[in-house]
């Protein structure tokens, strides 16, 4: 069986080009912040795209939309017969119980955790921000369900690490390995990985990281029921249930939600406007799929407002979706081609050096003590880049950024923070990520430099002001946000002193 995507003009396919360049259009425009597109009809890829310094072969961090590969491990196990849907939670981890069983944690089932309606009233998720949590599971039961399960929706991470450790728990392996031959390797995806809690079990709900095209092949595969390339993988039956409303999601205290996230619930699929359902993540990480249209348009961004994205998806793409293919349009097909290869986040131009910089180049400043153990940082500098040094008194670290353009590296610092999972998932914290990184200088005195974790959503800002023989350093995460408590202190401030000469 190819492994290969087939790929065709979007009129052969019964889509409009200028429907997609209209979209490309809106989404620059209002500053939507997209990192790769990608859109499928009929089982071809008729466009994609990759705003630079992205690109095709990037791993993406996908936060939620891991959940609905997580569901698809339960549909397997369903279909195998090693659980149903209506086994009560607790018979999976007698081990990990509370003294205590209450009425409504008794009374949980995997459907619940598949709904998101456990009866909790928190997302259990909070739980697993204790660094002395080893055994999630346990702090997991230990939390007092509040509702009747089945009468309340609530979005629950917590629910989808259980049914991770659940698969795990009935198959003996977990949820990545279980579904590569079963899910992976049919689909032709090759070098996912998942972030796993203290004790070895796949977050579930976050942690997935795949390929752009790895996330357009899962799409059509529940697009067409359960069936890739001419072969069942999933029953048909699991495929209806688990992108189905489920559960409502609109009811009191969720009035002001985007209107797609009230169509209601399936098992870790949201339902969406114009019968369409969705899996997404997190800073919009979109696998939107269209029944009715046979079509399937995944997108990875950093944006703040996912519910605009998907009303520039009704706007331009859906209306352009026609039952028959259309007349070619060589011009316009074109225009679209050239189009996406020159996709690209905005980029400042190349700057000259002020003089400081050459002053500077090379030399040491002693950084004042601080919680990241950041001893020292140097900076050098050359008309086309930006080395950027730090020491943590156990190595040294390195960044090369470019002037006016990307410079791809490997590294970890202790100043970053490549993705909000970080702060409660230890899989992530020691590993190398991929960064592209460039640097320019806002005035004579204030180098801003820009660091893109490629695996990620996310960005650091980091700007530099030097004052006679002191560098004041501000570090921000593009993820900061003063009024989230979880993201409020995604920002770190250095001060360092030039070391004398000689």
């Amino acid at each position: 069986m190819s492994a290969v995507m087939q790929r065709s003009e979007p009129e052969a396919q019964g889509v409009e080009s200028e429907a997609i360049l209209a979209f490309l259009d809106a989404v620059e425009a209002e500053h939507l912040n997209l990192h790769s597109l990608m859109l499928v009809r009929h089982g071809h890829v008729i466009a994609e795209g990759w705003w630079r310094p992205y690109a095709p072969e990037c791993r993406r961090y996908l936060y939620s939309l891991s959940k609905s590969f997580t569901s698809t491990a339960v549909g397997f196990a369903v279909a195998e017969g090693l659980l149903r849907v209506d086994d009560r939670v607790v018979s999976f981890f007698p081990e990990d119980l509370p003294p205590v069983v209450s009425d409504n944690l008794a009374a949980m089932r995997v459907v619940h955790l598949l709904t998101m309606s456990t009866g909790h009233t928190m997302d259990t998720l909070m739980a697993l921000l204790n660094p002395d949590a080893e055994n999630w599971v346990r702090a997991i039961l230990a939390l007092p369900v509040e509702l009747p399960p089945g009468t309340h929706f609530l979005y629950n991470s917590g629910a989808s690490y259980l049914l991770s450790a659940i698969v795990q728990k009935v198959s003996g392996q977990t949820v990545l390995d279980y579904l590569t031959p079963r899910l992976f390797e049919p689909l032709g995806i090759v070098g996912a990985t998942w972030d796993v809690c203290p004790r070895g079990i796949n977050t579930g709900g976050w942690g997935l990281s795949l390929k752009t095209e790895d996330i357009a092949r899962f799409g059509p595969l529940y697009a067409q029921k359960g069936v890739w390339n001419g072969q069942r993988l999933l029953p048909p039956e699991w495929v209806q249930a688990a992108t189905s409303a489920q559960v409502r999601n609109d009811g009191p205290g969720r009035e002001n939600e985007p209107v797609d996230w009230r169509q209601g619930y399936g098992y870790q699929f949201w339902r969406c406007q114009h019968g369409a359902y969705r899996a997404d993540g997190a800073f919009g990480q979109f696998c939107v799929v269209m029944p009715a249209q046979d079509a399937v348009i995944v997108i990875t961004s950093e944006t703040g407002n996912m519910q605009r994205v998907l009303d520039l998806v009704w706007e331009h793409l859906l209306p352009a979706m026609k039952l028959a293919p259309l007349p070619p349009r060589p011009a316009t097909q074109e225009r679209l081609r050239e189009r996406l290869s020159s996709l690209a986040l905005p980029l400042p131009p190349a700057q000259p050096l002020p003089p400081r910089a050459r002053d500077l180049s090379g030399r040491r400043f002693r950084v004042e003590p601080n919680d990241l153990a950041v001893r020292s940082v140097a900076f050098s500098f050359e008309d086309d880049s930006c080395v950027f040094r730090l020491w943590d008194g156990r190595t040294e670290h390195r960044i090369v950024c470019g002037n006016g353009a990307w410079v791809r590296n490997e590294a970890i610092l202790p100043i970053m923070r490549p993705s909000l999972m970080h702060l409660i998932s230890s899989t992530r914290r020691e590993a190398l990520v991929q960064v592209a990184a460039h640097s320019t200088w806002q005035d004579a005195q204030t180098l801003v430099m820009t660091w893109r974790y490629l695996e990620t959503p996310h960005a650091d800002t980091v700007t530099c002001r030097f004052v006679g023989d002191v560098v004041e350093m501000e570090v921000a995460s593009s993820m900061a946000d003063p009024n989230n408590p979880l993201l409020a202190g995604l920002r770190a401030s250095l001060t360092g002193t030039l070391e004398l000469e000689g």
